[in-house]
């Protein structure tokens, strides 16, 4: 009996093709030269033993496109909202696609059975039917009752396996679910790109090779960032005035701050200071309490995470994050790098992992204090599962100093997160002391850290002990340094970083954990925002072209839902995850929801002349200084 096994990449098929043969497996040539075919013998429970040919794609094989008769050029863009779809081979300059294509055909002919490795997500799931149904254009015995799915999150051998022993079968709700998607980047995406296209060039307002692109993901993105940029840009500082409170405590000034914070009305607060000062009696110890206090120790690591924490810590993009965690991840060094997850099972033997660590200079000891000291504790739990991979951890031990580039940072991240995790809380001692003066409340507070815990390995966050408070009692009278009415200014917001913008993507359901750093890519690429260096930060600032677009379609469609916040694409994420659980199909979601898009081509469509005074009026003001 033979098995034809495909993964995603080529080096998963090498990896788990050496893991499952022993190190004995033998390597042909396939049709494409970035792609091999590797041939072993491997005994499956459920099938004995079988002859397996190992061998992979590179990502989706098979595209959705219109027919010819709706070219660029060859119909008006709002004819695809309806017109019908045709599958086939991508098209790729190298003839990528296709050469792959042919060799599943080829070895597929005289296999018995599929065994789909690609990556657990929803993504992969699709790439999986797409394999199967190529391959039974030549091989109509292979059914989706036949054809197995591996389950598998990273490439230790025990699991990859576990997973080649105990295979399931391919999630047809998960590939209905990617197939809603598509239809809606495809249509809509592709509507409103030849639409603007079309009319930026008609008034030469941009390149000849120059594509205005609409993405249902990519707008909202564009926004956030719009909407920040226009926030400092017309931000105007506010007075405020404040009540500053300094005692003399046993030859040492102790800075007391009004409960009030500050307030706007100037009067108000002179009123309430002069209060004080016309006022014989002195400030009043009311309150002094010190309690135990914490410093919780990370959340195991989710994609998200992993990207805004590399913005944050090492000014990487949140590209240059996941393609370094994917290089990782297929040389077996960490595990599957696109999850939601934010906990790990209780059964799961973190430990050993643990240990793995302990031979490395620079975290190996704190790795054996965890294990050997009885110092482990099991992690924090959060509130998300994918149901699909764990969080991200490590697999196996890698020297930092053997790793390329950005790898030895997000090794060394991961790593740190992960025994972080595992860790104890910090802890301490907060003493807080609280004082009236008149009809004013004032507060000082110091925390004095016993414990670091998690933090002697993890130094991307910090926690020290303040000043120590000198001793104060209970209704105690204090005597008054000083006490003046101070003012202050509101500051403007930031513009927007690429740690923020990806916190705001996440928590609106613009993409996936996976795909954020493809729709953050994509408008830079497109000439919408651009990133720009302010002190140590990196910022993004919109271009005259991606902040007339999002006031565009603003003004045009300020009676309609808007295609520029996130409202409609988070609704449509929410229904594809219901696809993905079978509470709902595709069908029904595209009935609902695809109308929407089509009203609102067909308003900006009548209205296109409003896109381009907006053009015109925003370049003014740019230049100008207005904006």
């Amino acid at each position: 009996m033979k098995v034809l096994c495909v993964a995603e990449k080529n080096s998963i098929a090498k990896e788990v093709a050496n893991i499952l043969s022993g190190g004995s497996s033998r390597t042909r040539d396939s049709t494409y030269k970035f792609v091999k075919n590797y041939d072993f013998v491997y005994t499956f429970p459920a099938l004995g033993r079988c002859n397996v040919t190992m061998t992979a794609v590179s990502g989706h094989i098979l595209g959705t496109d219109f027919g010819p008769e709706y070219a660029w050029g060859k119909c008006p863009p709002g004819r695809l909202f309806d017109a019908p779809f045709i599958t086939k081979v991508s098209q790729d300059k190298d003839k990528r696609s296709q050469r792959i294509h042919d060799n599943i055909i080829k070895e597929a002919r005289s296999a018995d059975r599929l065994m789909i490795w690609t990556d657990c997500d929803r993504e992969g799931e699709y790439i999986g039917w797409e394999i199967m149904h190529v391959a039974q254009q030549r091989n109509p015995s292979i059914t989706l009752a036949n054809t197995w799915r591996a389950q598998f999150s990273h490439l230790e051998p025990s699991h990859v396996v576990h997973a080649a022993c105990n295979p399931l079968q391919l999630d047809m709700k998960l590939v209905e679910a990617v197939d809603c998607r598509k239809e809606f980047d495809l249509r809509v995406g592709t509507s409103f790109t030849r639409f603007l296209t079309n009319l930026y060039k008609s008034k030469s307002l941009v390149g000849d090779k120059d594509v205005v692109s609409y993405g249902t993901c990519q707008f909202p993105t564009l926004s956030f960032v719009v909407d920040r940029y226009l926030r400092v840009r017309k931000f105007r500082p506010e007075p405020f005035w404040f009540i500053d409170l300094v005692v003399d405590q046993k030859n040492q000034k102790v800075s007391f701050s009004w409960s009030r914070g500050h307030l706007f009305d100037k009067a108000f607060v002179y009123l309430l200071y002069a209060q004080i000062m016309r006022s014989n009696s002195p400030p009043i110890v009311s309150s002094v309490g010190t309690k135990p206090t914490s410093h919780y120790r990370p959340f195991p690591l989710t994609t998200v995470e992993l990207q805004k924490c590399c913005s944050r810590y090492f000014r990487m993009s949140a590209k240059q994050a996941l393609d370094a965690a994917e290089s990782l991840y297929t040389a077996g060094f960490i595990s599957y790098p696109r999850t939601e997850t934010d906990s790990f099972p209780e059964n799961m033997d973190l430990k050993s992992y643990i240990t793995k660590q302990a031979q490395d200079a620079r975290w190996g000891s704190y790795a054996n204090m965890l294990t050997s000291e009885n110092r482990y504790r099991h992690p924090r739990g959060g509130k998300h599962d994918d149901k699909a991979h764990p969080p991200i951890y490590p697999v196996k031990y890698a020297n930092i100093d053997s790793l390329r580039g950005d790898q030895k940072k997000v090794y060394e991240f991961v790593v740190r997160r992960f025994l972080a995790c595992c860790s104890d809380d910090a802890r301490g001692f907060q003493t807080k002391v609280e004082v009236q003066w008149t009809s004013e409340k004032f507060s000082a507070s110091g925390v004095q850290v016993t414990e670091r815990n998690f933090l002697d390995v993890y130094p991307y966050t910090d926690w020290k002990s303040s000043v120590q408070l000198p001793e104060f009692r209970n209704g105690e009278t204090l005597k008054a340094h000083s006490c003046k009415l101070k003012e202050g200014k509101t500051t403007a917001p930031n513009y927007m970083t690429e740690t923020e913008l990806i916190a705001l993507m996440d928590a609106n359901g613009i993409g996936t954990d996976a795909t954020i750093a493809e729709h953050i890519d994509k408008i830079i690429t497109r000439n919408y925002i651009s990133r720009r260096k302010q002190g140590k930060n990196e910022i993004f600032i919109p271009t005259s072209l991606g902040i007339s677009l999002i006031q565009a379609f603003d003004a045009i469609l300020i009676d309609r839902i808007s295609l520029s916040k996130p409202f409609l694409r988070r609704a449509l994420e929410g229904f594809l995850q219901r696809i993905a659980r079978g509470e709902t199909t595709k069908n029904l979601v595209i009935q609902q929801l695809l109308p929407l898009y089509k009203e609102a081509f067909l308003e900006s469509n009548q209205k296109s002349r409003v896109i381009l005074d907006t053009f015109t009026e925003t370049n003014r003001q740019l230049d100008s200084g207005a904006l």
